[in-house]
């Protein structure tokens, strides 16, 4: 199999007399596009939902449907009495966002456990370890986990987080800052 250079069509060897063509349309290359981000971010939810279950006290579900009101992941612990939802964000830019809705989305589930002492909206952050520079291109650098809490006497805003774990808002298409603590996970060893 080999890629032509306006990478446009690919063409594939079956013999060597049979060239076969297939054309890369844009709507087809965007849906390649979306769905490596989908994996990207199904990935993400994965590992956070693998490291609290590798824990005694901890459950953790990933509840992922992105046309159901859930949030990515809920996590349980009856022993410390607390209640996280997450909203995971995964990706090889320098920022990631939080649109608003999902921040609700998250404040709606753990406000309704009202049994549970601790109740918190965790935004999770992964800066892969290769940066996007141009369409197709990567460069490494520094894997980058960011988990932060989210203040509950905030409105909710649409929220972004950079790679170097700076958050701000979006307001009226502007930055406005804001201060997210970061959460220190019980799956972090002291």
């Amino acid at each position: 199999m080999r890629k032509n250079a306006n990478l446009r069509t690919l063409t594939v060897l079956n013999k060597p007399t049979t060239i076969l063509h297939k054309k890369y349309t844009e709507k087809s290359k965007n849906k390649r596009i979306a769905k490596i981000r989908r994996q990207r971010g199904y990935h993400w939810e994965d590992t956070i939902v693998k490291r609290f279950n590798a824990l005694d006290d901890w459950k953790a579900f990933r509840l992922g449907s992105p046309s159901v009101a859930l949030p990515d992941v809920l996590v349980v612990s009856s022993k410390n009495n607390t209640i996280f939802t997450i909203e995971a964000k995964s990706g090889t830019g320098n920022t990631l966002q939080v649109p608003f809705d999902q921040i609700i989305r998250c404040l709606n589930w753990t406000n309704t456990f009202v049994l549970y002492e601790t109740r918190k909206v965790i935004l999770a952050f992964k800066f892969l370890s290769k940066k996007r520079v141009g369409v197709g291109k990567y460069e490494s650098r520094e894997l980058r986990e960011f988990f932060k809490v989210w203040d509950e006497t905030k409105n909710a805003i649409d929220c972004v987080c950079t790679y170097e774990g700076k958050t701000y808002a979006i307001q009226s298409r502007k930055r406005v800052k804001l201060n997210l603590k970061n959460y220190k996970m019980p799956f972090f060893k002291p």
